[in-house]
């Protein structure tokens, strides 16, 4: 027989039993709601962390096509994507050559502002073997220096054969090659050796006997003969102002650095060829001269 107490204390035991597990079913629902909340905010700042590494990683792949580096003359220049539209041929054969940019370009972007236009002969004499041309006839510009005369006078007669009569290479133009050559020989002269106004009379004979000027006729003819198409006047005249640089190396470096002080913008043209000639008058002046006159 069970007294009234005990079923009322059974009772309280009982109402106590649900009331415990009540309390613990609400812990556990509140710990369940907090740790998915974490969770969530975990996978939150997961997801936003890899948007950033992603948007970083663009900004560098950006920042890396964006950049690069030219080695020309060998003088290295690190710097952005040079805009070359608006340049001329010449420009961009000049600057694809020997690192030069053209003056007027200059400020145009942060990569050309930061290579300057340069008058330092040690770094605008030309260098290595000329485009196309050089491996035909197996010259260089390494090969003209006062430091061997005798690889240098051989480099010269390589040039003048095809400018004189005897040599059984001797180069006779007609037609529009005539008037080419005559429109580009009539831009240069080898004024150092002599007083012509040109390496030719306005009829295109000669003006000028020396050594250079033969050179300079002979590789003019070589290439209107055999490269007509790959190589414009301009840049015809180029090539025979790098040469002429190297053979008054003294006089060149001078008007280099007057050019330089004027803020003449230097290409081989400028230096060389009869557009600035005289500059350098009343500046000292280096004696040094390869080849003979």
């Amino acid at each position: 027989m069970v007294h009234d107490c005990c079923k009322q204390e059974d009772k309280q035991i009982n109402h106590n039993d649900g009331v415990g597990k009540k309390e613990l079913s609400i812990i556990f629902l509140i710990m369940g709601a907090l740790l998915m909340g974490a969770i969530i905010v975990q996978a939150y700042n997961f997801t936003q962390i890899n948007q950033t590494n992603v948007l970083l990683e663009k900004q560098a792949s950006s920042l890396s096509i964006g950049g690069n580096s030219v080695s020309l003359s060998g003088n290295s220049q690190s710097s952005g994507a040079i805009d070359m539209s608006g340049w001329t041929d010449n420009e961009k054969m000049n600057y694809e050559m020997h690192g030069i940019i053209p003056a007027r370009a200059q400020g145009s972007s942060t990569a050309q502002s930061a290579a300057p236009v340069t008058a330092n002969f040690s770094e605008v004499l030309p260098k290595g073997v000329p485009i196309i041309y050089g491996v035909e006839l197996g010259v260089s510009y390494d090969n003209v220096s006062v430091n061997n005369p005798q690889k240098a006078d051989q480099t010269i007669a390589t040039l003048s054969q095809f400018d004189k009569e005897n040599s059984g290479k001797y180069i006779e133009l007609s037609g529009d090659a005539q008037q080419r050559y005559i429109k580009i020989a009539s831009q240069i002269s080898c004024e150092y050796c002599c007083g012509a106004e040109s390496i030719i009379f306005p009829d295109g004979k000669k003006a000028c006997g020396c050594a250079h000027s033969y050179s300079m006729r002979g590789l003019a003819k070589y290439l209107l003969k055999n490269h007509p198409n790959d190589f414009t006047d301009e840049q015809i005249l180029e090539e025979l102002g790098k040469w002429k640089t190297l053979y008054f190396p003294g006089v060149l470096a001078q008007k280099a650095q007057v050019m330089k002080e004027k803020g003449v913008e230097f290409n081989y043209i400028n230096l060389a060829s009869n557009k600035y000639r005289g500059l350098e008058k009343g500046a000292p002046q280096g004696e040094s001269m390869v080849g003979g006159c």
